[in-house]
Parts: C-alpha cells; sequence; structure tokens
C-alpha cells in the first residue's frame, strides 16, 4: 500500500493591506512548487476592534456600525480568500492547482502575532508566510511588529515580505555648531547655545531632584525656568 505524502502546510497570514495581499500571493505561489501542499488564510481581529465579538458592546448601541462582529470578519475572510484564489487560477492556469480547492480561512480575535503563531502550531505548518508594512519610528513602536512577534514565537520558519519600495532616506545628523561649542565651552555649561540657535531651541530648564515623601506630588522631578 503506497504510504500517503504529508503535505505541505502553508499558514499565510493577511490584514488586507497591500503587504497582506503579498504573502498570500507568495503562500500560493510556494504551493505550486510543492508535490502536495495545504494552504491556510489567517487574519486576526485584534481584541480592542473585536465589538459584539468580545460580548461586551454597550447596551445603547454605541458600537454600532463601527467594529465588526466574529461573524462578520469571518465573512469579510472568506469573501477576500475566495477572490484572491479566483485571481490567482485565472493568472496560473497552466499550473496544476488542485490545491485550492482545499484552502482554508481562519478568522481569529486577540493578538495577532500570538494567534498566527498559536494556528500554525495546531496546524503543524511548515512554514508562515507573513507581510511586513516596513514601518519606522513612532508608528512602529505604537504598533508594534506583527511580523517581529510572529518570527519570535513561531515554531517553524517563517518567510516575512514586504512590497517592494524606493529606498527611504536615512536622515543625516548634522555635526554641533561649532560656535554653540565654542559658547559652551566658554560659559563652562552655564549656556548651550550661540545666539542664532538660542531662540529657536527657547528657555534653558533646570530639572531639579526633590523629595517625594515631603512633595505634595509623587512625581520624582519638578521643572524649574
Amino acid at each position: 500500500m503506497t504510504e500517503s505524502i504529508k503535505p505541505y502546510v502553508i499558514l499565510a497570514a493577511v490584514d488586507y493591506s497591500t503587504a497582506g495581499d503579498l504573502a498570500l500571493e507568495r503562500a500560493l505561489e510556494l504551493a505550486t512548487e510543492k508535490p502536495a501542499a495545504q494552504v491556510h488564510v489567517v487574519n486576526v481581529l485584534p481584541v480592542y476592534q473585536a465589538g459584539a465579538a468580545v460580548d461586551s458592546a454597550p447596551a445603547n448601541g454605541a458600537w454600532a456600525g463601527t467594529l465588526p462582529s466574529v461573524n462578520d470578519a469571518a465573512e469579510q475572510l472568506r469573501v477576500y480568500t475566495q477572490r484572491k484564489i479566483d485571481a490567482f487560477r485565472e493568472q496560473h492556469s497552466a499550473l496544476d492547482l488542485t490545491f485550492l480547492e482545499s484552502v482554508r480561512a481562519h478568522q481569529r480575535v486577540d493578538v495577532p502575532s500570538e494567534e498566527i503563531t498559536r494556528l500554525a502550531g495546531e496546524l503543524e505548518a511548515d512554514l508562515i508566510v507573513v507581510g511586513t508594512h516596513g514601518r519606522r519610528g513612532l508608528s512602529r513602536l505604537l504598533l508594534g511588529s506583527v511580523a517581529e512577534g510572529t518570527v519570535r514565537l513561531a515554531p517553524c520558519p517563517v518567510l516575512v515580505v514586504r512590497p517592494k519600495v524606493p529606498p527611504q532616506q536615512v536622515p543625516a545628523i548634522e555635526p554641533a555648531c561649532p560656535r554653540c561649542v565654542e559658547v559652551r565651552r566658554e560659559t563652562h555649561g552655564a549656556e548651550l547655545w550661540c545666539e542664532q540657535h538660542r531662540e529657536h531651541h527657547g528657555p534653558r530648564h533646570t530639572y531639579h531632584q526633590e523629595d517625594r515623601a515631603a512633595s505634595e506630588t509623587n512625581l520624582p522631578l519638578v521643572m524649574r525656568t
């Protein structure tokens, strides 16, 4: 009796962005290269966006029309996945696309990176494909990085894909103003800026440490101008 081949399981994480579209497209492309492939698609609705999904919507209906329920999100994912499958089938009609008949979509709610990797473990996935937006600075700090979290938590290899974008210009750090340096040396640090830059930087603030127990506030630093 011929031993059945374990399918190569690919989990594509999508968020309806360009990066998410690319992740699913790459997952489908990789599936065509395997003798037996199984593709799963996951979208994670962050818990703070889950609306009725967490059974805590206000009685006055304040969330109506603003936050999706799990059922709404699952339907959106189903329609999205089917549309992507149809487009992929049309673009690659010469290939064996039998695996497309068994693509499964999974809607989850909670922390995206945790849910993606948890599902990967449950499915015994061989590969996770996730997109990245390439955010930098404050936006990345506030929103976090799903791709980074997925790589850190994943039980299997992770392929991170991103759209092709022009190289970002790294801002050049200018050297200190020679006149400002001279002013600091001459005043032994009492003044920080030369006349040209003093107006731009505004008045100097000095921070003093005070006894918190004796203070009327629990803030450790008091600003004095």
